[in-house]
């Protein structure tokens, strides 16, 4: 995915983020590495992409139950965490010219118990309502590519042409009814 700051090769800015898509859908895909994949074709047939967007339709939130969380897992989580904290304040701290092991050492440990009590004190007010790790993520089902309507059919033809895709709405030329 790219950033939505990034710059067109024309040097404008590329599309706001707030603004619903526009263009004729040329194909329709199951991932979005199969998306990418046909705009990466049509780039190779130099068709000028940046008059296409991807756009996921479908949108749904998906959590993925990775484990079970336990008091040691929130206690060796928070102390892990706030020991990396401490190495960085240690090795600052060596860098200033305190020495190097002891600002280490006094870093990591301290790091690591307020790693713990950061990490312990939200765990014991859930009081166990929520005792299980998880990532969350949103997945489209299908993810659409629009074209502008000036080589809408020409995109559509050039992905036919490809063999990929799942069907779905395709591109009409004009006076061919929308």
């Amino acid at each position: 995915m790219s950033n939505p700051q990034n710059r067109n090769p024309d040097n404008r800015t590329s599309r706001s983020l707030r603004e619903r898509p526009s263009g004729w859908p040329v194909g329709s895909f199951n991932s979005y590495a199969d998306a990418q994949a046909v705009v990466d074709k049509l780039s190779d047939q130099e068709f000028p992409v940046s008059q296409l967007t991807i756009v996921g339709v479908d949108l749904m939130e998906v959590e993925r139950v990775t484990g079970r969380l336990t008091w040691g897992r929130v206690l060796g989580g928070g102390a892990l965490s706030g020991a990396w904290m401490g190495v960085f304040f240690g090795l600052l701290l060596g860098i200033l010219g305190f020495g190097f092991w002891t600002p280490m050492l006094l870093g990591i440990l301290m790091g690591a118990v307020f790693g713990i009590v950061l990490a312990v004190v939200p765990y014991a007010f859930s009081r166990g309502r929520r005792d299980f790790v998880s990532s969350t993520e949103i997945v489209a089902g299908r993810y659409d590519v629009l074209c502008e309507p000036e080589h809408a059919v020409e995109a559509r033809d050039a992905i036919a042409r490809m063999g990929l895709g799942r069907g779905g709405r395709q591109a009409q030329g004009p006076g061919q009814g929308r």
